[in-house]
């Protein structure tokens, strides 16, 4: 069983010429897609009930198999009210949830700075853009996940994917998924937290042997 590919773009595609993408880049694109479905919002029915499927796999023996796993289980057990709370006071709150998902944060401990324009200027010369009904800045972890979807989708070169991650979210994003596995509000988004480590850990290296 394998991440199924979760279409939550809040970013203009480009318009790019697609040649067929192999296996390995359909599952990284959709580990991506899935963690940007459940970070962008409160994750619809259809997503939790493709994400339950998850309880099934039976690759267990590594940490991302496990976490996987663990995902599908946790998607099962919480109701959709139970996971709408938790979303609302880990990245909303009462002026503030318990997390601030953006990179600027993470990076400087400020919203709206300098990591956010060099990723517009970076955003710009790939051609992305954002759609009209977007209003978050564009170093919202989910953004960067659907970014990244989208390279591989669109079989972008090893390169180009190496060189957005490294700039955009290798230096932070470990931190996030470590503080959201462990987030005091957090019971279903533990497991979001674990998985998402787990895939970073696992990117991380692919993306390392391939340049």
């Amino acid at each position: 069983m394998s991440i199924q590919t979760l279409d939550t773009n809040s970013i203009a595609q480009p318009d790019w010429d697609v040649p067929p993408i192999a296996e390995e880049q359909v599952y990284r694109a959709g580990a991506y897609h899935t963690l940007a479905a459940l970070l962008r919002d409160v994750p619809q029915v259809d997503v939790l009930n493709q994400i339950s499927a998850l309880a099934e796999i039976q690759t267990r023996n590594d940490e991302l198999g496990l976490a996987m796993s663990m995902l599908g289980l946790a998607a099962r057990d919480r109701s959709l009210s139970q996971i709408d709370d938790e979303f609302h006071n880990l990245f909303i709150g009462l002026g503030r949830g318990e997390l601030v998902p953006y990179a600027s944060w993470y990076l400087t401990g400020f919203l709206m700075e300098k990591p956010l324009a060099l990723l517009r200027d970076d955003l710009m010369a790939l051609g992305f853009e954002r759609t009209p009904s977007t209003f978050e800045p564009e170093d919202h972890v989910a953004a960067l996940c659907e970014v990244m979807a989208m390279l591989i989708s669109e079989n972008q070169p090893m390169q180009t994917q190496t060189e957005f991650f490294q700039s955009h979210l290798a230096n932070w994003v470990d931190r996030f998924y470590a503080d959201l596995s462990q987030a005091r509000q957090a019971v279903f988004y533990r497991a979001v937290g674990r998985f998402g480590a787990a895939f970073f850990e696992l990117e991380r290296d692919y993306l390392a042997m391939k340049v």
